[in-house]
């Protein structure tokens, strides 16, 4: 599984954050190693210096073997808050598509006509 990780020029990009993210990425995707073959984080601050609530966001794109790309998005007050609420979406989009390519068409519900009874 790669990871890239890419910052903006307000965030500093470091070997500490990139390890951070790549550890929080491979223990939260760890039971789908296999299934996906990389993911993007992009970090960004839109207000800068100036600060601001939730100004922080994070961009995840997950590539899913055989499948259509994830993107998920999600701003915080932090970067770690950014990153974790990126991660919960994708992790939650992933799933879905996932367990939806492995069974894409589950049984319908029959209903009873109306009429029958």
């Amino acid at each position: 599984m790669n990871i890239e990780i890419r910052t903006d020029k307000n965030i500093q990009n470091s070997d500490r954050l990139i390890t951070y993210v790549r550890d929080e990425l491979n223990q939260e995707f760890q039971r789908y190693s296999e299934k996906i073959t990389s993911f993007s984080v992009h970090l960004s601050d839109e207000n800068g210096a100036k600060g601001g609530d939730d100004d922080i966001q994070c961009m995840i794109e997950a590539r899913p073997a055989g499948l259509k790309p994830v993107v998920v998005h999600h701003r915080g007050h932090n970067v770690d808050t950014a990153i974790h609420g990126a991660i919960d979406r994708v992790k939650r989009s992933l799933e879905h598509v996932i367990e939806k390519s492995a069974n894409p068409r589950a049984p319908q519900p029959e209903f009873v006509d109306a009429d029958e009874e």
